[in-house]
This record gives C-alpha cells, sequence and structure tokens, in this order.
C-alpha cells in the first residue's frame, strides 16, 4: 500500500490545467487591481456638522472632552458612565500608541445627511461607524455634537424597515 501512495501518476493533462486556472485568477485579480475594472465603489453622503474633539483622562476618572477649535469643555464623561464611548477611545487611543502618537491631535466626529455618524482618526485613518453598534451606542457619541441630543436622525435600519411595513 506504501508502494501506491509513492507512485501517483497525475496526468500530465490535469496538471496543466490546474496551472492555467492559476495563473488566469492571478492575471484577472492583477487587472482589476491595477485598472479598476470590476471594483465597486460607493459614494458617501454628504456631512451635515463635523466637529474636532479632544479626549483627555482627568485624575477623578473622568474622560473630558473638549472642542479642538476653543479649547471648550463639551462634556465631562464621569466613571461608570457613557461605556461605549470609553470603549471605542481606548481601542483608538492603542492604535495612536502602536503608531507612535499622542493624545494631542484631535478626533473628528460627523454626522451625515442620512444619519450617520463616524469617529475618524486622522493620523490612523481609521474611521469607525458608530451607527453599527446600535441606538443606544450611537445617542453617546451624537450628544457630544452640539445639535446632537440623541434623536436627530438616529434611526436604525430596522426602524426604518418597521415604519415601511406599517404604512403597508
Amino acid at each position: 500500500m506504501s508502494e501506491a501512495a509513492h507512485n501517483l501518476n497525475v496526468p500530465k493533462g490535469a496538471l496543466i490545467a490546474a496551472a492555467a486556472v492559476v495563473l488566469f485568477t492571478i492575471a484577472v485579480a492583477a487587472t482589476a487591481q491595477l485598472t479598476g475594472v470590476g471594483h465597486s465603489r460607493m459614494t458617501p453622503p454628504a456631512m451635515v456638522e463635523s466637529l474636532d474633539l479632544n479626549f483627555e483622562d482627568s485624575p477623578d476618572g473622568a474622560v473630558l472632552v473638549y472642542r479642538t477649535a476653543d479649547r471648550s469643555l463639551v462634556k465631562s464623561l464621569q466613571p461608570g458612565q457613557s461605556g461605549f464611548v470609553r470603549v471605542v477611545l481606548h481601542g483608538m487611543a492603542r492604535d495612536r500608541q502602536k503608531a507612535g502618537v499622542g493624545s494631542e491631535p484631535s478626533f473628528k466626529l460627523a454626522r451625515y445627511v442620512n444619519g450617520q455618524y463616524t469617529l475618524t482618526d486622522p493620523v490612523t485613518s481609521k474611521v469607525i461607524d458608530l451607527n453599527a453598534f446600535g441606538a443606544d451606542n450611537l445617542r453617546a457619541f451624537s450628544q457630544l455634537m452640539p445639535a446632537g441630543n440623541g434623536t436627530d436622525q438616529t434611526t436604525s435600519n430596522n426602524e426604518i424597515l418597521n415604519e415601511k411595513g406599517a404604512s403597508k
């Protein structure tokens, strides 16, 4: 039985066909990458409002949120509050630490015409779609915007679908 395992005879035509398929796949992928053919691109929605923010830890454990432009205090997040904001910022701070950047550069909180909110770190180019984490977590960030009271255009996809279904 061991002799049969060592004497595998694969037809030459099958090997050539397999090599041709692999080379064809590589060629198609390279062509698509270089020419852009086959790539889908989404046009981002229009930005309605954006705010540059800095976040600092205070000695008492609170996270202080400052507007970058005038260094005014937007909000003080006390220990035990706004856990989602703390987790997101901790992750972004870890990315900055890996990149060798401190907390000085500001983050950009943006609201779009479709109700989407994003938090962007211009230093690491990381963008977090805050709508992906549910309405309660989104509200924690939307309240940091001057016009954001947590109720403006922050409906989830499920709420939109339910409204459409209810109208039939």
